[in-house]
């Protein structure tokens, strides 16, 4: 098969990772190219061909047709195949980072070419900034996603199962043999710190770590609103004289890192894939923190155990004050609205917050980092205060410690490497191709439901929207 990849960019970064792994697992089954709207900033392992066009809008860009853009495509592909292609795979088509994408590739599908449109990310999963308010999803093509959540929803939103498919991604274990020197008694949250990564949850379970160790967060962040949020947390740290490196990325190489680390730990409230869940056991460490069940699912059935993380970190409403917390949440919820053009009845706001807070507690995840601030300086205030929260939270009293350790980590390690090793993600892609170039598929996405599946109030979060 001859396969082009379509992407805004080949800058480092989890969908480019993706794509990567893909090229490399096909290399030798299949023929591929590149098109990126950005070139890659190191060696790619397969041709790649440069098309402005494609990447990110920017404010001193000269707009180019999208007929013309979608002819610098087929012309790249010509020139690489003199018969074509047989199907363009096109990453996170949906997200209107680049304003003309759903029309250059409207373009393209009027060329007659197969298009396969791979969904990472949602606009409506918190992203109004990149969605494509007025344009229509492209119609009678095959799309794929990364976890059940997603294509049940997709399912819901008008697209058909025949036209829809799941395409799991896969993990590159670390080498176990990486001799490494510890010099930090670190806790590793390996991630980016975005705002959704939930950075303040973290911080706050590291004031209840046994052993004093570090808590180490890897990469700062590129979005201005994610920056801001990371700098005021940098300082909130050095004002309370906290134990926590930020960027520890930047200055130590990643594998040596998770390999030192006395265990690594996830504090997020939304992914796409999950790969937090199951890449630490395949450095035989312990993974602790926060589990997200419509991400673990996907994981839970394939033998991965994941029971000894927790779904809510409950804390007193009184910290907050109820009537500021409302009045914030249903702010936040009315911006969201009208960003994305809905509305939702004022009633149906009140009843959903005093839903969350039955128990005049609220989860930690569902507060922005002004009033996480609050939280976790009254549990530097005072003893109580923690003693309390511990209390709401057993699980508190002694984070990163699992009964049976080795024998968990082993049945994980396991299971993450028999389902989710390269081989059987070669196979899935091959499949799903096959299908894509063979079976001609009519649906649509309802965009109205799409978006209500996201846009819920019973998990609005403030550091999500």
């Amino acid at each position: 098969m001859k396969i082009a990849f379509i992407h805004y960019h080949l800058r480092t970064g989890g969908v480019t990772t993706v794509l990567r792994q893909q090229v490399e697992a096909l290399l030798d089954t299949c023929e591929v190219l590149v098109l990126t709207g950005a070139p890659p900033e190191s060696a790619f392992p397969c041709e790649t061909v440069h098309i402005s066009g494609l990447g990110y809008d920017s404010q001193d860009q000269n707009r180019s047709d999208p007929e013309d853009i979608a002819a610098s495509i087929t012309k790249a592909i010509d020139l690489k195949w003199k018969s074509g292609c047989d199907l363009v795979h096109v990453h996170n088509p949906t997200l209107a980072k680049n304003s003309d994408f759903l029309k250059i590739l409207k373009a393209l599908q009027n060329k007659k070419i197969k298009l396969f449109l791979q969904i990472h990310d949602f606009a409506e999963d918190g992203r109004p900034s990149v969605y494509f308010s007025e344009d229509e999803y492209i119609q009678d093509s095959h799309y794929g996603v990364i976890n059940s959540r997603d294509y049940n929803i997709l399912l819901k939103s008008g697209l058909k199962e025949n036209g829809l498919h799941k395409i799991f991604n896969t993990i590159t274990p670390f080498n176990l043999s990486t001799k490494v020197a510890t010099t930090k008694n670190l806790v590793l949250y390996p991630i980016r710190a975005l705002r959704r990564k939930n950075i303040g949850e973290a911080i706050l379970v590291s004031l209840f770590f046994k052993n004093n160790e570090t808590l180490a967060i890897t990469l700062p962040p590129n979005s201005p609103p994610d920056l801001k949020s990371h700098e005021e947390w940098k300082a909130f740290v050095e004002e309370k004289n906290l134990n926590v490196i930020f960027e520890a990325g930047l200055s130590h190489e990643f594998s040596e890192l998770v390999m030192s680390a006395r265990f690594l730990i996830t504090t997020s409230i939304t992914e796409g894939f999950g790969f937090s869940f199951l890449e630490p056991w395949t450095a035989n460490k312990i993974l602790w923190g926060r589990k997200l069940p419509e991400i673990c699912n996907d994981f839970e059935k394939k033998g991965i155990l994941l029971d000894h993380l927790y779904t809510r970190l409950s804390v007193p409403v009184e910290w907050l004050g109820k009537e500021k917390l409302f009045m914030t949440w249903r702010g936040c919820i009315g911006k969201a609205c009208s960003m994305f053009d809905v509305i939702i009845n004022d009633t149906k706001i009140k009843k959903a917050f005093e839903k969350l807070i039955s128990n005049q507690t609220i989860d930690f995840g569902l507060l922005d980092e002004a009033f996480q601030r609050t939280v976790i300086s009254n549990v530097l205030s005072y003893k109580s205060n923690r003693d309390r929260l511990m209390y709401l939270n057993p699980f508190l009293l002694n984070p990163g410690n699992v009964s049976d350790k080795e024998t968990l980590i082993k049945n994980n390690m396991n299971a993450v490497l028999l389902n989710y090793n390269k081989t059987k993600y070669k196979k899935n892609l091959v499949d799903i191709y096959s299908r894509v170039i063979k079976d001609n598929v009519c649906h649509k996405i309802d965009k109205k439901v799409l978006l209500s599946n996201f846009l819920t109030l019973e998990d609005f979060s403030l550091l999500k929207w």
